[in-house]
């Protein structure tokens, strides 16, 4: 299959080189920098979870480089998603199928709009992430699930192939014909400890282990479930403050991705996470105090970046 991996920073390298090593014509979308640069020159490493393996791709910083693909995977960071999909359109025919992978809320509604023509689909990185460990390196933690599925209605027979070439890549990838429910548990995981942990400057293990920053997670964790359960959303757990915190027990070192961009500077995935259930919330005229402070907080942070 060709497929274009859209955004190769940490996790869409690991998407581009492991699909790549499975036989699969890829070509590696990335802006100009030193990741970039050192995968044109050398391959790019994928080390961790996955093993170890250097693989060739083809590096393109345009879309128009890799022309019409079979599969195009949106891997960027959610407010860099619109202009990608903008950008993506050379990579898009009527047969091709776009899966969008951001965080939180409104991605494939920001896809559908950008690329008409595409099939659009949802996946859902499950129990793994990565890093980039140096230029041209990326470290796969964690070996869990590429959930899969539509937007609307269940699994498609073209959706049902594009999970056969990512299982063909030794990823676990189930298919959901009710993708939504996947939507939501990751998004009360993502909104218990994103935002708090970036607040405070906390890892995983430092949030569950302070009492203010455990009880303000579990505030807007309690607000996501409410919104959840207007929706009509049936999540698949009865307590979703030990589901969360079982989650985060297993990965007591982890940074909050958030924390990261805002390390590097860089603007969040605050209005698809605790920004997204604070608008629902209001809609639905359902009091989200939590999540709207977390929100005004982190975006005043981020008027410097």
């Amino acid at each position: 299959m060709k497929i274009a991996v859209v955004g190769c920073g940490a996790m869409g390298s690991v998407y581009a080189g492991l699909l790549a090593s499975a036989g699969n014509e890829v070509w590696a979308i990335s802006r100009p920098g030193a990741h970039r640069d050192a995968m044109a020159r050398d391959g790019l490493r994928v080390t961790g979870a996955s093993g170890d393996r250097t693989v060739r791709l083809n590096v393109a910083t345009t879309a128009a480089d890799a022309g019409v693909c079979d599969l195009v995977v949106l891997a960027t960071k959610g407010p860099e998603l619109a202009d990608a999909a903008r950008n993506a359109t050379p990579l898009v025919s009527a047969g091709t199928l776009v899966l969008v992978t951001q965080n939180g809320l409104g991605a494939p509604e920001i896809a559908a709009a950008a690329l008409p023509s595409a099939h659009v689909a949802i996946g859902i990185a499950a129990g793994f992430g990565a890093a980039v460990a140096a230029p041209g390196h990326v470290h796969h933690n964690g070996w869990g699930e590429m959930r899969l599925g539509e937007c609307r209605g269940p699994v498609t027979p073209a959706l049902a192939r594009v999970a056969e070439v990512w299982r063909s890549a030794s990823f676990a990838a189930p298919t959901f014909d009710d993708i939504d429910r996947m939507v939501w548990e990751k998004l009360c995981v993502n909104i218990s400890f994103d935002a708090v942990g970036t607040l405070h400057g906390f890892v995983i293990g430092e949030i569950l282990a302070s009492p203010e920053a455990w009880a303000l997670s579990q505030a807007c964790l309690a607000e996501a479930v409410a919104v959840a359960r207007a929706r009509g959303i049936t999540l698949g757990f009865a307590d979703p403050a030990d589901h969360v915190r079982t989650f985060g027990a297993k990965i007591p070192k982890a940074v909050p991705s958030m924390l990261l961009d805002h390390r590097a500077r860089r603007r969040s995935e605050i209005d698809a996470l605790n920004g997204a259930v604070a608008k629902l919330a209001r809609e639905l005229g359902i009091p989200a105090p939590a999540n709207e402070q977390v929100t005004r907080e982190i975006k005043e942070r981020e008027k410097v970046f």
